[in-house]
């Protein structure tokens, strides 16, 4: 199956420095996002690290050199899903320990929305609240499921989610990267389609604009690049209060009308 992927970030309108990250990697099919906190730039630090753990463990995984970690393999999913798992504990264990060493990075942590695909099929893994989305047939989903507090009374039907996303305590996670020596990470599978886009963003996004806004910029445009920037030109239109970062993948539609085209040439002969 065809991918196109592109990432953009963008430090927004009222943030000093950006402690967003993000890495792609087109060979492998790996898209990931991670947004930082803590004072002192540790944010930038920890969100940087994420990555940098996450692109080197998928170097070794080419070579053959990344094994599996034992407390947080699940035999429910496939070995793609499971090595997602395994970079973000070692970057949640680098990231901590890194903390702990130096008292300037104390309290440092990180969000981290990491997705593999291997031919048609999807593996998720995420701490925090930065989200993936599915754009399919005209629609929009959220795959991901925000830690937060407020989301979390979201799942208990004491508030609504349009109750949520006006709360001043929306922002407050309750799982991040680096915290504690082991975190818990969700993970998901599921079978892609062609035509398919993926969407993974900071809360500068989605905080800013709404889920219809990111489906109609997803199926307006077709260049994952132009989508990554527009999106970006959106989130600071309504006032860029937070860094941005956006990653996007698309998968083509084949070319049906190629194929037949070329039939119809072979057939005149």
């Amino acid at each position: 199956m065809n991918l196109n992927i592109a990432g953009q970030t963008d430090k927004g309108l009222i943030r000093p420095n950006n402690e967003d990250d993000f890495f792609v990697d087109p060979k492998q099919g790996i898209l990931a996002v991670a947004d930082g906190m803590g004072g002192h730039a540790s944010g930038e630090i920890a969100s940087k690290m994420a990555v940098d753990v996450l692109r080197d463990y998928f170097q070794k995984a080419s070579e053959g050199n990344a094994p599996l970690i034992a407390s947080c393999y699940n035999e429910n999913y496939s070995d793609a899903t499971n090595q997602l798992c395994s970079a973000i504990q070692l970057a949640n264990r680098a990231i901590h320990e890194a903390a702990k060493s130096n008292p300037q990075l104390h309290g440092m942590g990180t969000t981290l929305a990491a997705i593999m695909i291997q031919g048609r099929q999807l593996s998720i893994a995420h701490v925090g609240d930065s989200r993936i989305y599915l754009v399919r047939a005209g629609e929009i989903e959220q795959l991901t499921d925000d830690h937060t507090l407020v989301y979390e009374q979201v799942k208990h039907d004491l508030i609504t989610k349009e109750e949520a996303e006006r709360s001043t305590i929306r922002h407050v996670l309750t799982r991040a990267l680096g915290i504690a020596p082991f975190v818990d990470v969700d993970l998901d599978e599921m079978t892609l389609a062609e035509g398919d886009v993926l969407i993974l963003c900071s809360d500068g996004l989605s905080g800013m604009i709404s889920d219809r806004d990111i489906l109609l910029m997803a199926t307006s445009l077709d260049n994952p690049s132009i989508a990554c920037q527009e999106l970006i030109n959106m989130a600071n239109m309504k006032g860029g209060k937070d860094n941005i970062t956006v990653v996007a993948g698309y998968l083509a539609r084949k070319r049906r009308f190629a194929s037949v085209l070329k039939f119809f040439r072979w057939f005149r002969r």
